[in-house]
């Protein structure tokens, strides 16, 4: 069993921003928020986990390839430093493995004939459309 690739903390860069919406008086006096960038290129992650994590669809991962995350959900700086890394560990989980190989499937039998018999079906009832007015 392979070991899970894990984000090391050294290489994520923090931001502490001040968070947006409403908040109170204290909200425009502390900048609890946090933006967590991490250049995935530049990680310790195995080539093929980072090949997956650049060829993501993600409109948190940049041009540049540096993954950036926004968390602002609680009211104390550690704990949104905690849910970002969080999160951008989920984002890594979900591509470390790879996704399985697909087998093409035939058609069954059944399944066959059922198409056949309905188009059957259709050709009867635009037939009997045709002829008629002379």
């Amino acid at each position: 069993m392979t070991r899970r690739p894990v984000v090391q903390p050294h290489e994520v860069t923090w931001t502490a921003i001040r968070a947006q919406g409403a908040g109170g008086q204290n909200v425009n006096k502390v900048s609890n928020a946090v933006h967590l960038r991490y250049d995935v290129r530049a990680s310790s992650l195995p080539p093929d986990v980072k090949e997956r994590l650049l060829a993501l669809r993600d409109s948190r991962l940049t041009l540049e390839g540096v993954v950036v995350i926004k968390a602002q959900a609680h009211r104390s700086l550690e704990m949104n430093r905690a849910e970002a890394l969080e999160r951008l560990q989920a984002m890594v989980d979900s591509v470390a493995t790879l996704p399985p190989t697909r087998r093409p499937t035939r058609p069954t039998r059944g399944s066959q004939l059922r198409r056949l018999e309905g188009k059957k079906r259709d050709s009867a009832i635009k037939a009997g459309r045709r002829g008629g007015l002379d």
